[in-house]
């Protein structure tokens, strides 16, 4: 596996901060970035900002991090709470996993929803569990152009729905067609081939396709939605099924976070141990 190396910036009231970055285990990462079909960059530049510096104060309240090209992160460690994270190690597994996109397809431009399933697929391990599959099939089969314009929206109740969809698409195109299959098609457009024709090339459908195929294997879910005619109605069931979801999703990720924490802790025992005598 390729070393990365992370060159962290962070002003002092930072300091903790930069040192949980850097203490990321990249092992970890690196297979979950295999799976998918993505490789570690070789090195990665972190900027970490505090609330009071003007580009936190410029930026949305929902947005914790950001990726540029393939080796530049900003993150604003005192959001690191909201969907689709759920600790500061979750954001920059989250953006590396941009950088390994970018990188993989050579710099050209790939789709926001298909970036940001990716990363949220391969930074949490994403699985449909029902309460999702229950939130998706309440969408009436949206269409790609339909996520496009939620992660377009200023608004954050939006912006979260768009994280949802993208990543139930892309977990179950993962799972129809391979888990490597961000890698190919990245493959794919790094040489040229717009991106619409590689995800052609490498699942035999088109994107709105394979949209309409996720949602048809919930659609079960939702013979009891036709009561619900009016938009503010639906909107609202949306909103609470994606809040149902995102606790789950968080339940199971704090679980992950403590089982690690507890094998940091039985590695570091001995040493302690050592120390004593």
């Amino acid at each position: 596996m390729l070393a990365l190396s992370f060159v962290v910036e962070a002003p002092p009231s930072l300091s903790g901060a930069a040192a949980r970055i850097r203490a990321i285990d990249q092992q970890r990462l690196g297979d979950s970035l295999a799976r998918a079909g993505l490789e570690l960059p070789a090195d990665v530049h972190v900027t970490l900002l505090d609330e009071g510096d003007p580009q936190a104060r410029d930026a949305p309240r929902w947005i914790v991090g950001r990726a540029f090209g393939s080796r530049q992160i900003l993150i604003f460690p005192a959001r690191a709470t909201g969907y689709p994270y759920d600790s500061l190690e979750s954001v920059m597994q989250h953006e590396v996993v941009h950088l390994a996109l970018n990188a993989r397809a050579g710099g050209r431009p790939l789709p926001r929803w298909f970036h940001e399933g990716v990363a949220t697929s391969v930074e949490s391990g994403w699985s449909a569990t029902d309460h999702v599959r229950l939130f998706v099939a309440s969408l009436r089969e949206p269409e790609i152009a339909d996520v496009s314009r939620l992660f377009r929206s200023d608004s954050q109740s939006e912006s979260t729905l768009a994280y949802l969809l993208a990543a139930v698409l892309v977990d179950d195109l993962r799972r129809r067609h391979g888990a490597t299959l961000p890698g190919r098609v990245a493959a794919h457009v790094s040489r040229g081939v717009p991106f619409e024709r590689a995800f052609v090339l490498e699942t035999g459908e088109t994107p709105d396709g394979a949209a309409t195929r996720a949602w048809v294997a919930y659609r079960r879910w939702t013979n009891w939605l036709p009561a619900l005619t009016s938009g503010s109605a639906l909107w609202a069931l949306i909103l609470l099924l994606a809040c149902i979801a995102f606790i789950a999703a968080r339940r199971r990720r704090a679980q992950r976070r403590r089982e690690w924490d507890e094998e940091d802790d039985g590695q570091a025992a001995p040493e302690e141990e050592r120390h004593e005598h």
